[in-house]
């Protein structure tokens, strides 16, 4: 029988062991990790462009330069998507630092429009090739150790981009260095990144196309769901399709049903795509609030720092987060949103620099509070390979949202708006998706309290008939089934 192949042990295929230097691998990532995210001029590449070193326009900053990068992430997030794990980590890890270096070469010599949009797709390369670190940890080490690992390589960027804004900040407010040096600083980094990633060993296994077992010999993800459906769904179909890659897309058409894994997608499609495009021109905004020509007095860097650590913080305390997801999920996602709403009036409308520093900063914690709530709602059910595919097409959808708003709104040949009535719009759609879960909350309450009173009149019913009984049962207890 199926059920008692699938609990049979020798028909899994073990845990490959690690590299018995595994321990040496991952201190020397987490090390790569840190200083790749040492640039400290990136919290002040705004000021810069709009500054006496390049002389942009408020309008060419918003309406041509910035909306390449949401174009351009959409463009290669795929192809580096596939290409980190058939290529094994380590060429995409070069890629992403050759791109950071292409970056910063054209801040400091380009001096066109047409330079700082080539900027701007080198950028959205290293977005996209961020895929390529936090997934390389998994290669290393045993699964029993997956959460840990992930948690040290997640901690030293944390570390670095609180140490780059730090160092950015000290370097502009105490020791009055020019923008343009801070861009040679961030270069010098950047090269030095580069000479690490070349002695990061490349893994031999990867989660999709390099694997260390048959697939064959696992269980899909349709087949734990299906334990007595017979043979597993890879043995009927061509060769071609037993690739796991292909055997994940074909599974998602089952997942996507999981009511707890649906939302969470959702969440971070939609959510994700309002941050980003709140990063993106949130520079663009403190610059319109305080056009300041003294460099000293702009405090992007500790901003910056201040919302790094802010984040760390809530994503920490987020873990220790103990209720019933199931049915509070929309509720506190529905509330976390519209405060979000909230901020985002707020640094549109005040004239308060530093009132729209703490509503920046604290637009970014609630954010990063969700993140790992989200993680593990999404992953709890799923294999690693799964849990990797579709994070990788949520952040796609989210990104292909973004680049629609951007080009609809920002970009000179759509709206062409400028960052005030952005903000009112980015608060808009914040506040209609706040409202949207609040309204999913409403249902998810009146569904359970209907299912809960079913189960308490099921000892009246005794006397009906076995037939009637049955039918009920069945109506009723089918959609709290599905939100378990």
């Amino acid at each position: 029988m199926m059920p008692a192949e699938t609990e049979n042990p020798e028909k899994q295929p073990p845990d490959p062991l690690p590299d018995p230097r595994w321990k040496l691998l991952v201190v020397y990532l987490c090390f790569y990790g840190f200083m790749s995210q040492i640039r400290p001029g990136e919290s002040f590449i705004t000021p810069y462009l709009m500054g006496t070193e390049k002389n942009f326009t408020k309008e060419e900053v918003t309406n041509e330069i910035t909306p390449v990068l949401s174009y351009s992430y959409m463009a290669v997030l795929v192809p580096i998507f596939l290409l980190t794990d058939y290529l094994r980590y380590k060429p995409v890890l070069m890629l992403q630092s050759l791109s950071h270096i292409s970056v910063w070469l054209l801040l400091i010599f380009g001096s066109s429009i047409l330079a700082m949009q080539f900027m701007e797709f080198f950028y959205g390369i290293t977005m996209a090739a961020r895929v390529a670190y936090s997934s390389y940890i998994f290669s290393l080490v045993t699964p029993s150790r997956y959460q840990r690992m992930a948690s040290y390589s997640r901690s030293a960027v944390l570390l670095g981009i609180f140490t780059s804004s730090v160092l950015g900040q000290l370097c502009i407010t105490v020791g009055g260095t020019t923008f343009m040096t801070l861009n040679y600083i961030s270069l010098g980094f950047m090269c030095f990144a580069l000479i690490l990633t070349l002695f990061l060993e490349r893994p031999k296994r990867s989660l999709f196309f390099n694997r260390s077992d048959p697939v064959c010999n696992g269980t899909s993800e349709l087949d734990k769901m299906n334990p007595g459906a017979g043979d597993p769904v890879w043995h009927k179909a061509p060769a071609w399709q037993n690739m796991v890659f292909f055997r994940m897309l074909k599974e998602l058409k089952t997942i996507v049903r999981l009511p707890q894994l649906r939302l969470w997608s959702l969440w971070w499609i939609f959510n994700s795509a309002g941050y980003y495009l709140m990063l993106y021109y949130v520079q663009i905004l403190w610059n319109a609030v305080y056009p300041t020509r003294d460099k000293r007095k702009i405090y992007n860097g500790g901003v910056e720092a201040a919302s790094t650590l802010l984040g760390a913080i809530t994503s920490f305390a987020a873990g220790y987060v103990k209720i019933r997801w199931t049915v509070w999920s929309e509720l506190v996602i529905g509330v976390v949103t519209a405060f979000q709403a909230g901020l985002l009036l707020l640094m549109n409308t005040t004239t308060d620099i530093w009132l729209c520093y703490v509503a920046y900063i604290l637009f970014r914690g609630s954010y990063q509070f969700l993140v790992p709530i989200a993680i593990f709602q999404i992953a709890a059910s799923l294999s690693k390979e799964l849990c990797a595919l579709v994070f990788g097409i949520n952040t796609f959808l989210a990104t292909v949202l973004k680049s629609i708003i951007t080009i609809i709104i920002t970009d000179k040949r759509g709206l062409g708006l400028s960052v005030h009535p952005q903000f009112y719009i980015y608060f808009g759609y914040f506040t209609l998706l706040a409202v949207a879960y609040f309204t999913a909350f409403v249902y998810v309450v009146v569904k359970h309290d209907l299912c809960r009173k079913h189960q308490e009149a099921a000892p009246a019913k005794e006397l009906s008939s076995p037939a009637e009984d049955v039918q009920s049962c069945a109506r009723n207890t089918e959609p709290a089934s599905s939100e378990a």
